[in-house]
């Protein structure tokens, strides 16, 4: 098991104080078998005077913020520990009906999963698809995972991450065409090519733990992170990061699920005023680990 505990702070900063509308705050983890929150702290400058917590229809803990003093910096400080027991990829046991691709999907989940499975982003000359199924071996059986894992690995071998500044996500079409973009684009690429072949995919929002943040080929590690999860009989939702080519959880924190990025912001809101009053915002992500002993339990300093 590890250790992990994670430092995010947002500010925004005004030319001239402002009124604030209501911020919606995705930043705590979910609890699950392969993490466990510890603690949680939220700081939130200037106090507010109401954090009302809920859980969205995804089950995501998500905090609703309420301002009644007018300020020209707005800073949000998330400070989180959990214990994350990484789950590796060939460990996963898939239903022997769903081997081998195509399967169907059992009736009962199928109910569930339609939304999931349905494509979300227009696609008119289905090029998505197409890119997806040139993984499909032809004149032989297609082992499920394998399909994944290639799908996985080909965004991130030949794709080339670009941070940018626009809000929002790119359509998986752009992606596809200009082969570059961040880690959302990525996520809802492979979730887009898994849906164009009938599977159930879902968005993910958190964290990922980068040892060497200056020496390392892991990307995305300096903000919140994105990847996606594909449902499979039998292995359940199971993590997909293309970004980084990882499957399984290893480095990854969950924070929310959706079947949208446009669904799991982590964090949003509004304030009275003019465009211009806008000033900059910055973020920082540190995600680090905690030393822990030989007996599974955290060692103090």
């Amino acid at each position: 098991m590890t250790i992990f505990a994670v430092r995010h702070i947002t500010r925004y900063s005004y030319w001239r104080p402002v009124e604030f509308g209501q911020h919606r705050m995705m930043f705590r983890p979910r609890d699950s078998f392969d993490q466990r929150l510890l603690d949680a702290n939220l700081i939130v400058s200037p106090g507010p005077n109401e954090i009302r917590w809920i859980h969205d229809v995804f089950g995501n803990c998500v905090a609703m913020i309420n301002f009644s003093r007018p300020s020209n910096e707005l800073v949000f400080e998330s400070r989180i520990r959990l214990d994350h027991t990484p789950q590796v990829a060939l460990d996963l046991r898939i239903d022997d009906e769903a081997l081998t691709y195509p399967f169907s999907y059992d009736s009962d989940e199928l109910t569930d999963l339609e939304c999931t499975i349905a494509r979300h982003y227009p696609d008119t000359s289905d090029e998505v698809g197409r890119w997806a199924r040139q993984f499909i071996r032809v004149g032989h059986a297609t082992e499920t995972g394998h399909l994944l894992m290639t799908l996985c690995y080909a965004i991130h071998q030949s794709f080339s991450y670009a941070r940018r500044s626009e809000h929002g996500t790119q359509p998986p079409q752009l992606t596809l065409e200009l082969r570059r973009g961040t880690c959302r684009d990525f996520a809802l690429l492979m979730m887009e090519a898994a849906r164009a072949l009938g599977l159930a995919a879902r968005f993910v929002t958190g964290y990922i733990y980068v040892p060497d943040r200056d020496g390392t080929t892991t990307l995305g590690g300096g903000s919140t992170h994105a990847w996606c999860q594909i449902y499979l009989p039998g292995a359940g939702w199971v993590e997909f990061d293309p970004t980084n080519g990882i499957v399984g959880n290893r480095d990854l924190i969950r924070v929310g699920v959706a079947r949208d990025p446009r669904q799991a912001i982590p964090l949003s809101g509004s304030y009275d005023g003019e465009s211009s009053d806008f000033n900059d915002m910055s973020v920082q992500v540190n995600v680090t680990t905690e030393p822990v002993s030989s007996s599974g339990r955290q060692t103090t300093a």
